[in-house]
């Protein structure tokens, strides 16, 4: 069982502690940030044999100019580290789905490439992920909270980035 502080037991009176109705919002929001994310990579293995994230790379190939991207600039899209990124897409390299190459421009960058393998995996993939995501989060809010959901998020994440 866990122990619940009141405010008034605690000796920093000054400290702002959560309301009721806050305490719900942010263990909902836990909730969320946990469960979306193992439902969607559940979908993903099942139907395609791959995680959530090795989607979000070869989505995000998908849909730059020819389908190529800076490691750096992919890893900035898909919220990653770049030894993160640089696992997955090795990986990706296996199933000849990327290729990767020093940027000509400037050699101290390598580019990633969706290859033509890689692009028909994410065509085949995106119907049944497009279905999850429906499923999981837009058929369970109103067009008002979708809207709502997007500017929440879009107020988290400048907190987040001050």
């Amino acid at each position: 069982m866990v122990k619940h502080f009141k405010p008034e037991v605690i000796p920093n009176p000054e400290q702002r502690w959560l309301s009721d109705e806050e305490q719900a919002a942010w263990r909902t929001l836990i909730a969320v940030t946990v469960r979306l994310p193992a439902a969607l990579d559940r979908q993903l293995q099942r139907d395609a044999g791959i995680s959530h994230f090795d989607y979000q790379v070869l989505a995000g190939l998908s849909e730059a100019p020819d389908s190529t991207l800076r490691m750096s600039a992919l890893a900035m899209l898909t919220e990653s580290s770049l030894s993160r990124l640089s696992q997955v897409v090795a990986r990706l390299e296996k199933n000849e789905w990327v290729r990767r190459t020093p940027d000509p421009t400037d050699g101290r960058y390598t580019l990633a490439t969706l290859t033509t393998d890689g692009w028909d995996k994410v065509v085949a993939t995106a119907p049944g992920h497009v279905e999850a995501v429906r499923t999981h989060v837009f058929d369970a809010l109103t067009k008002a909270q979708i809207s709502q959901l997007t500017t929440i998020g879009q107020r988290i994440m400048s907190a987040i980035s001050q």
